[in-house]
């Protein structure tokens, strides 16, 4: 089978798209699940009702290195839901349940072409600000207003995943939901339950993290040194 090619501003990506190296910083809320279904409700997915009333939120930063869409910041909420058609929940749903990407901003165009194109992914140009030193942290702003500002202790080197994982996401873009599926590696995994400071701007993706309860203390914060990935095509599912 011939493999599948998109051509990006000029430059023909053959799928699926390798991610060679990127680092990945993750913190974990349990959200009133009402108010997460209310805010996606557009994409026609379900949430996932981890416990009665409880939905899972995930905010990301991520830091492409090299990679086939070029070097980039990327900040990602996303929800934890259900596969099209299913009502599970509890905490085995989890298993199954895929993450539908809600906000994406980055700060380069060429990601932000591919991404939108590609998979129909949320993404925005974006500025961020990023903090190394004891405590890692970043701002992330979009159209020149604050969307949220993060900063995580550090965890202690404890894996609670498998270092190879497959997973799916989802998106929704001009009236179709998609199901891109995904494999990723990952090495120098730390973890650590809370840990995570977080404050809101005035941007209206800020007014939606507001929504479910936002700031709040996070169940689990995760920082990766190493991932790789790979993406294949999107699959339209609506």
């Amino acid at each position: 089978m011939t493999a599948s090619q998109h051509t990006i501003a000029g430059t023909v990506l053959t799928m699926p798209v390798q991610i060679r190296k990127a680092n990945q910083h993750m913190a974990m809320f349990s959200v009133d699940a009402d108010a997460a279904q209310r805010m996606i409700d557009y994409s026609g997915l379900r949430v996932c009702r981890y416990l009665p009333g409880r939905a899972i939120v995930i905010l990301m930063l991520m830091h492409y290195i090299d990679g086939d869409l070029g070097r980039y910041h990327e900040f990602g909420t996303s929800v934890m839901v259900n596969p099209p058609g299913s009502n599970a929940s509890g905490p085995r749903a989890l298993g199954s349940a895929g993450a539908f990407i809600h906000h994406l901003p980055v700060d380069q165009a060429f990601t932000l072409e591919a991404g939108t194109k590609i998979w129909g992914y949320p993404k925005v140009m974006a500025d961020f600000t990023i903090r190394e030193g004891r405590q890692f942290g970043f701002d992330c702003s979009v159209d020149g207003q604050l969307v949220v500002g993060m900063e995580f202790r550090r965890g202690l080197p404890i894996r609670l995943t498998p270092r190879q994982q497959a997973q799916r996401t989802y998106s929704y873009r001009d009236g179709v939901t998609r199901e891109t599926s995904f494999e990723h590696t990952l090495d120098g995994v730390r973890n650590r339950f809370g840990g995570v400071r977080i404050w809101l701007g005035d941007h209206p993706y800020s007014k939606e993290l507001a929504s479910l309860g936002l700031p709040k203390r996070a169940m689990l914060n995760s920082s990766v040194e190493h991932v790789q990935m790979t993406f294949g095509d999107a699959q339209e599912i609506s």
